[in-house]
């Protein structure tokens, strides 16, 4: 399957329309109808509904979409790649992934310092969960990932970075827990619980709280820590998570306290084995000087 196509059928999945899409990739409407009749007769199944204001995706165009969007990122990313290595002095482009974490002060730290010694190089600075970062860093859309321990990826070198995360309960002011300096296991018996979908996290907790994770009262689960504030607030359920993704974002109505015994993690600096661009080696390089013991 070609790029060319690819790209002609995902500019028509976002303008929904023929006309649209042909005047954005610069080709006349016939010819785009007939290569995305041709990529379908290729597939062997319809990609769009034509309705009678604007196209919609099936369910096959929709699985399309997604890949094709991914692909497209990656073919532009290798392109722009081997533009840099081409270049005599360090100038291009790199990606970084970067969970919400205390460690997000660091990664902007070492990115000021890149960008002050090299002003030719440009930053692209994703921010997501652990599954979504670990996921785009495995399909090569990213060249380096901060993500919290445990990491389970195989084929990666790391650096643990020295800044450790502290865990505990975002819990309402106006709850018993927000009178308290810290949460034993004894207290979270019963708890509604708010918990990140990642297996690794709820293992966390079961291990320190000597508490098989069927056991807990899970009302519900989230992936962006600030997607939940309101419930937390409205007392429906405490949140488990790191200080260093609510320090930023604290209200009056909520408030963090800690585990005891304490728990505390790191977050590391993670990248493929492979080859990198000059950039991103220098980036690497600057990392493993500042916090490699």
């Amino acid at each position: 399957m070609e790029i060319r196509l690819l790209r002609y059928f995902w500019v028509v999945a976002e303008e929904k329309n023929f006309s649209r899409a042909a005047q954005v990739l610069n080709v006349t409407q016939p010819t785009l109808s007939r290569q995305i009749k041709d990529l379908e007769e290729t597939i062997g199944t319809p990609l769009f509904e034509r309705g009678p204001r604007e196209l919609q995706l099936t369910e096959d165009g929709l699985f399309l979409k997604e890949r094709a969007e991914e692909i497209l990122q990656l073919n532009a990313k290798l392109e722009k790649d081997f533009l840099d290595r081409q270049n005599k002095e360090l100038s291009g482009s790199f990606s970084i992934g970067c969970v919400e974490a205390d460690n997000s002060d660091t990664v902007a730290m070492m990115l000021e310092e890149v960008l002050a010694d090299h002003p030719q190089v440009s930053f692209d600075l994703v921010t997501g969960t652990s599954d979504e970062i670990s996921d785009k860093l495995e399909k090569g859309i990213l060249d380096l990932a901060v993500l919290l321990e445990p990491v389970t990826l195989n084929a990666v070198e790391s650096l643990r970075l020295p800044r450790e995360e502290k865990w505990g309960f975002l819990v309402s002011s106006s709850s018993f827990a927000a009178q308290q300096d810290c949460i034993t296991p004894a207290d979270i018996l019963g708890m509604p619980l708010l918990l990140s979908k990642r297996k690794e996290v709820r293992e966390l907790l079961s291990a320190w709280a000597k508490i098989p994770v069927e056991d807990f009262n899970v009302i519900g689960t989230y992936n962006l820590i600030f997607n939940v504030f309101a419930l937390v607030e409205n007392r429906v359920g405490s949140a488990f998570a790191i200080e260093g993704a609510i320090s930023n974002r604290k209200s009056e109505g909520t408030k963090f306290v800690p585990l005891m015994p304490e728990v505390k993690t790191n977050c590391v600096l993670v990248w493929k084995k492979r080859m990198h661009t000059p950039v991103v080696k220098e980036v690497i390089r600057r990392f493993k000087y500042a916090f490699k013991a």
